[in-house]
């Protein structure tokens, strides 16, 4: 076989390597934004506000309702072993604003295929109550704080990869002494009663 010959035969091969190995990259990061996406759909937040309006200086609520998707857990905020990625809720605030507290659910043991002892997980639904102020520079007017849930999904058998999904709640920020009223008294009326976990 002559110089030339040869030098095509290289040439090609290393092409097909190359094509080869792309394809695996794209399938790779296929596989791995499908996963993602699966992950993301499992929890459903929404978010509600305890007064409107609220008034400078007053304090007041945000709950936020987490559905799960049947046959999914997601790990409690504080997890029963180390290893395991709590679920946890952080918030965008307008300025003025700020978090006082935070209060989770404690969760329920359940036993799993893929784990030699019980795990302590929120299934079904939960709800976090999240205490706030706004202070007396907060912005006037109507405001949105964005929310963030971050967990790990998992069913019987195994975890999906950690993720975050959006929640928003909007509200308007009055005057102080501007008269308010109590809403979604359904959502805030279990505050009290629940035996959270609070986050300082």
């Amino acid at each position: 076989m002559n110089m030339t010959k040869l030098t095509g035969m290289i040439r090609r091969n290393c092409a097909l390597v190359v094509v080869l190995a792309l394809a695996g990259i794209g399938s790779s990061a296929s596989a791995q934004d499908t996963a993602l996406a699966r992950a993301a759909s499992v929890l459903q937040p929404q978010a509600y506000v305890s007064l409107q309006p609220v008034a400078r200086g007053r304090a007041f609520e945000v709950a936020v309702v987490a559905k799960i998707t049947p046959g999914f857990h997601v790990n409690a905020h504080e997890p029963s072993e180390e290893y395991l990625i709590p679920t946890k809720i952080t918030a965008d605030l307008p300025p003025g604003i700020v978090v006082v507290e935070t209060d989770y659910p404690r969760g329920v043991m359940r036993a799993f295929r893929f784990s030699k002892t019980p795990l302590r997980v929120y299934e079904t639904s939960f709800t976090v109550h999240m205490k706030l102020r706004a202070g007396n520079a907060a912005a006037m007017g109507h405001q949105k704080i964005a929310l963030t849930v971050g967990y790990q999904a998992c069913n019987q058998d195994s975890c999906l990869p950690p993720t975050k999904v959006p929640a928003e709640v909007e509200l308007d920020v009055a005057a102080v002494d501007t008269p308010v009223h109590a809403i979604n008294a359904d959502i805030f009326a279990s505050a009290g009663t629940a035996k959270p976990m609070a986050q300082h």
